[in-house]
């Protein structure tokens, strides 16, 4: 049965997160006079994404996440920092970038006459649905679901029980949800029962044996011509 709902994750899958996460880290550092280096803005990227892999266990609460990843980050340079402000400086820069993964715009055109398209992001939700609106991604998606207005994050099932619910003739057998997170998408979406597409364009191995994606591709295009065979 072909698809006619599409699940999208946003960053790392349509907008280029870790090109923004550069900016806005690498901003925060240089008015807090650290050095701005690849090896402290891959430091700060390392225990942000371990804060988050503790959230999407539910190991530790939002507010937790965001806190401490930049408590923890700037007491590496001896700096004792407001956790909560830092997070804020930190989101109002990471809202002005918004830099596309190649392919998407052309990807999005293409399916946006054929199939329902939706967001789902794990993230704080001031910030996604500003990086979405100013990007202009806005217009291609009947819904966006960002994990802390549905109280839920993804790979959980409730958070999928949610997105369903609010998509109208949901069908299981025709969903597809794409996204970079074997944790989080393609997890999320084999607990909930829809075919998954992991998207993994530095065509890393897979090391969960117990993730596996029901397709995978290296670019964005790939997609359309899966969807196409389909």
């Amino acid at each position: 049965m072909p698809y006619t709902t599409l699940l999208f994750d946003i960053d790392d899958t349509l907008l280029d997160f870790k090109a923004a996460e550069h900016f806005a880290i690498s901003t925060l550092m240089a008015e807090l006079s650290v050095e701005v280096s690849e090896t402290n803005v891959q430091t700060y990227s390392r225990i942000n994404q371990g804060y988050w892999e503790e959230f999407e266990k539910g190991l530790i609460a939002k507010d937790i996440l965001v806190a401490r990843r930049f408590e923890t980050f700037f007491a590496l340079h001896n700096l004792t920092v407001n956790g909560s402000e830092m997070d804020g400086k930190f989101r109002n820069y990471l809202e002005q970038s918004h830099h596309f993964i190649p392919g998407t715009i052309p990807l999005l055109d293409a399916l946006k006459p054929i199939y329902s398209l939706y967001a789902t992001t794990n993230g704080v939700a001031r910030t996604q649905h500003r990086r979405i609106k100013d990007s202009g991604l806005i217009h291609y998606f009947q819904d966006i679901f960002v994990s802390e207005e549905t109280g839920y994050q993804k790979p959980t099932k409730e958070y999928f029980h949610y997105v369903f619910a609010r998509i109208p003739n949901f069908s299981p057998k025709e969903t597809l949800i794409i996204g970079d997170s074997l944790t989080s998408d393609i997890l999320g979406g084999i607990n909930a029962g829809i075919d998954t597409c992991w998207f993994n364009p530095n065509q890393s191995p897979n090391p969960f044996t117990h993730i596996k994606p029901t397709y995978e591709i290296a670019s964005l295009a790939e997609l359309q011509v899966l969807l196409e065979k389909e």
